[in-house]
């Protein structure tokens, strides 16, 4: 049986009303990608409106970059209605500021996730990826982030990057709100955080170590 995991992708491109544009964060989906498919996973991409998403953060001097955007199918991406969620065994909410608006509340994509977890998959978001957990509930209705641990873009870096103020809501508060543990971890270092078969993660640096979380929670237990 073929090893698939998928990763979601935001396909908002505006910063607000700052005229900036943004989308998803490059770095973000790159790494994870690499080592999904080095550990012998075919990765595929799905994002909220299809075709080619928005990017942000792009450097091509990252071989993982350069790479992913050479040879993961970038410019052609699903929308969640043309996925299938049984061929996955776990899926991967990229982050990027372009989450923070079109991943809450997404039913296409919470759907998505919650058939992947259901069927005993991996939820695993990075950054601003945990946008894509908002509104995510189980098949009793509960929230899945309620009563779990978990890491996300901080309260401090967006001040420091100063977009608290654009951004349409704290996603560390919000997720708070929602039942979760937020386990917050200096600016800019990795922090993830594995609680059962949900892995987090709270930075762009974070990236590759979600990843081998992810790896790690989806290997058989004794």
């Amino acid at each position: 049986m073929t090893k698939r995991i998928l990763i979601a992708l935001t396909s908002h491109g505006e910063l607000g009303s700052t005229g900036r544009p943004t989308g998803f964060y490059v770095s973000e989906a790159a790494h994870p990608w690499e080592v999904f498919t080095a550990a012998g996973y075919e990765v595929d991409l799905v994002s909220v409106a299809g075709g080619e998403p928005p990017r942000d953060g792009t450097d091509l001097n990252d071989p993982a970059q350069r790479r992913f955007l050479e040879s993961a199918a970038v410019t052609s991406t699903p929308r969640p209605d043309q996925v299938d969620p049984s061929r996955y065994d776990a899926i991967l909410f990229a982050g990027g500021h372009g989450a923070m608006w079109d991943f809450p509340g997404n039913t296409g994509l919470a759907a998505l996730a919650r058939a992947i977890y259901a069927d005993g998959g991996v939820v695993s978001a990075v950054c601003h990826g945990p946008a894509g957990l908002v509104g995510l509930t189980l098949e009793d209705g509960t929230a899945l982030v309620a009563g779990r641990r978990v890491a996300a873009f901080t309260n401090e870096e967006e001040a420091a990057v100063g977009l608290t103020d654009v951004v349409p809501f704290s996603l560390a508060d919000r997720l708070s709100e929602l039942g979760a543990t937020h386990v917050p971890g200096p600016d800019w270092q990795p922090q993830v955080i594995r609680d059962g078969r949900l892995v987090t993660g709270q930075n762009p640096q974070s990236a590759h170590r979600v990843a081998e979380e992810v790896l790690a929670a989806l290997k058989p237990t004794a």
